[in-house]
């Protein structure tokens, strides 16, 4: 294999071990923990997911750069703090593409680092869990390294979200761009139906995917208020995806809780804002031991499956919620944690997932139909 760039890069991770590789992207040092993705596919849509801020990437799949980077697909201007490959290929080759995945990373002052055995890496991750490390171009010895991993916050009580909430109020109009994923019935009303999202670190895609159910989307900060929401008069609410712990969101926590208890407006969360409703609806929120993050998570209940793209951390305890008011509506089939819920007396649901995939299969989209559904009841 052909290696164009620096050698003498390596991975350290909070236990010691280390893997040599080689460089590319940005130089320098960068910390964060350590997670994998199973995705074979999208990895410049997970590279700018949101809900990886503050995160080191490791992809499984081992072939990565060969498609490039263009300008349309990113979510997010916000992007992982590093990336781990197998194989990066420098000859990326797509009709899309408009820079490579190298020059992209020096863009946006990632550090990448490839040539490492990834299935051992993940291996130690999947056996030990999630960990703090760093990758580094420069001569850093291990003790150093070491030192520097050891003052690294821990995800545990980080508030991620409100770092890449957006600052200030904005309409979005975008729709999906492909034809096949267009909605194709009207939704029955002239109006638009207004939705106003809580961006805890939302994804274009999801914005995309609302536009194009037939809703005018309104995005409000991770600080906004009840006030704040009910002023703008919406059919629907959305709390939106994002990272870091969910039990430190205590602005979203608290607008859930009054949102929950008005009751009147329909209310969609997905993936940080289900943890969020779990949160206000009683329940506990606990650290897994190295996340779902993939293409291919195996969710549902009664015969049910559906394939979901998931990208967390946290999950919500089950024996947490109240059976009275709350019930369970799908399971990760993986490991049973809790993957969506329901009110039973009010229009309110969320997923442990994402549903506009992106990138990912589409089984999950009838989500958006159901919400649009609920919002047309009490037009």
């Amino acid at each position: 294999m052909n290696h164009p760039f620096k050698k003498n890069a390596k991975l350290v991770l909070s236990n010691g071990t280390t893997f040599s590789g080689y460089s590319f992207g940005a130089v320098g040092t960068t910390l964060g923990e350590i997670v994998f993705n199973t995705g074979m596919t999208g990895y410049q849509e997970v590279i700018t997911d949101p809900s990886y801020f503050g995160q080191i990437l490791t992809f499984t799949y081992p072939e990565i750069g060969n498609t490039g980077i263009n300008f349309e697909d990113s979510e997010s201007d916000n992007c992982v703090k590093g990336l781990i490959v197998r194989n990066y290929s420098n000859n990326n080759s797509n009709w899309r593409s408009q820079i490579s995945l190298n020059q992209w990373l020096i863009d946006n002052n990632i550090i990448g680092l490839y040539g490492v055995d990834t299935r051992a890496l993940v291996k130690i991750l999947r056996s030990n869990g999630s960990m703090n490390g760093l990758i580094t171009s420069e001569n850093n010895n291990l003790d150093s390294c070491l030192k520097l991993i050891s003052n690294a916050p821990d995800m545990n009580g980080l508030n991620l979200s409100r770092e890449v909430s957006t600052k200030n109020n904005y309409f979005w109009k975008e729709t999906t761009k492909t034809s096949f994923d267009i909605r194709k019935k009207d939704i029955g009303t002239k109006n638009k139906l207004k939705i106003v999202a809580i961006d805890f670190g939302i994804k274009k895609s999801i914005l995309n995917r609302l536009v194009s159910h037939g809703c005018e989307v309104l995005v409000l900060p991770s600080h906004s208020s009840f006030e704040d929401v009910l002023g703008n008069n919406p059919d629907g609410i959305f709390f939106s995806n994002g990272p870091g712990d969910p039990s430190t969101v205590l602005d979203g926590i608290n607008l859930a809780k009054s949102l929950i208890n008005y009751g009147k407006i329909p209310m969609f969360g997905i993936c940080l804002g289900h943890q969020i409703f779990g949160l206000a609806l009683g329940g506990e929120t606990y650290k897994l031991p190295f996340g779902h993050r993939g293409l291919n998570h195996p969710c549902g209940m009664n015969n049910n499956v559906e394939i979901t793209s998931q990208n967390h951390g946290f999950a919500i305890d089950p024996n947490s919620l109240s059976n009275e008011i709350v019930e369970i509506t799908h399971l990760n089939l993986n490991d049973k944690t809790v993957a969506g819920l329901k009110l039973k007396n009010k229009p309110i649901f969320s997923v442990q997932y994402h549903p506009e995939a992106s990138p990912g299969p589409h089984d999950s989209d009838y989500l958006f139909e159901n919400f649009v559904s609920l919002m047309l009841e009490r037009c």
